[in-house]
């Protein structure tokens, strides 16, 4: 049976990519920095190889990635900074390349590729192009916004207040996608490579306005959520990366075709943002 690797196995995305492969009867090797964490151990439950890698040391990277047949590939620059995720990028698909992997599915982001401005975005599209330029059989997935992180950080502490606050209009849509929708849309571009290679697809499973949000999140939570929209300022004192992409939200948007994604992908499963909210235990994350 073909190995396939899945790079930040113990988070959102590549933890549900792992499942997914793992519920199809795949074999996983799960790539994480911390091998003894309560999410490696729970993969390692579930049937998964848990392999010790960290981006910026390439020797654990040749050892995860020696033997593997196909690898899911994801970044993140909110660790460090842009630039270290381009070098942690460019370290990933080296190694894998010099391992002989035959495929490698990079998640990217919805729009990367259209010039956005928004440096994490554009981090992640120069890791496209190396991707691109590196000879090996490629898909690259951009997904859009995610629908998870509304349940941590800082808007549940705005939901404690009854309040969704969100730097964008009320009425302006925005494309959204859960972790467990992009796990399931990753694991058939790396079971079906032959159907996915050489493509770069824009993925979400809804599309809702601030407004609509807040009213999915009062039916969900059974409390009285309305929308605030934040200003931008406020987000910028904390983010200009974040600031950049709140304001491409709001114009020009992204555009993400969820009906054609669904007619041709139905077997992803593709959750709307109610079934989402409706599967959370607010209860407990509200408390």
């Amino acid at each position: 049976m073909s190995v396939i690797a899945v790079a930040g196995a113990t988070g959102a995305q590549g933890g549900a990519t792992a499942r997914a492969l793992l519920a199809a009867g795949r074999r996983v090797r799960a790539l994480t920095r911390s091998p003894t964490s309560s999410a490696a151990t729970a993969l390692r439950d579930l049937g998964a190889e848990i392999h010790r890698a960290d981006f910026e040391d390439r020797t654990s990277l040749a050892a995860a990635l020696t033997g593997a047949d196909a690898l899911f590939a994801v970044t993140t620059p909110f660790e460090a900074d842009a630039s270290a995720e381009v070098r942690q990028g460019r370290n990933l698909v080296d190694e894998a390349v010099a391992a002989g992997v035959g495929h490698i599915v990079f998640t990217s982001a919805a729009h990367a590729d259209r010039r956005t401005g928004i440096p994490h975005y554009d981090s992640k599209f120069a890791i496209e192009c190396h991707l691109r330029a590196s000879g090996v059989s490629w898909t690259i997935i951009a997904p859009a916004a995610f629908m998870d992180n509304w349940s941590s950080h800082w808007t549940l502490e705005g939901l404690r207040e009854d309040v969704f606050g969100w730097p964008m209009p009320p009425g302006t849509p925005l494309a959204l996608i859960p972790a467990e929708d992009i796990g399931a849309f990753a694991a058939l571009a790396l079971t079906r490579p032959a159907e996915f290679t050489g493509r770069r697809i824009d993925i979400a499973s809804d599309v809702l306005t601030p407004e609509q949000i807040a009213q999915t999140l009062a039916r969900a939570t059974g409390r009285p959520v309305t929308h605030r929209r934040t200003p931008l300022a406020a987000v910028r004192a904390h983010s200009s990366d974040l600031a950049a992409m709140f304001a491409y939200f709001t114009s020009p948007g992204l555009d993400v075709d969820t009906a054609a994604l669904r007619r041709a992908h139905r077997e992803v499963g593709w959750h709307s943002f109610a079934d989402w909210a409706a599967a959370q235990d607010w209860r407990t994350l509200l408390a």
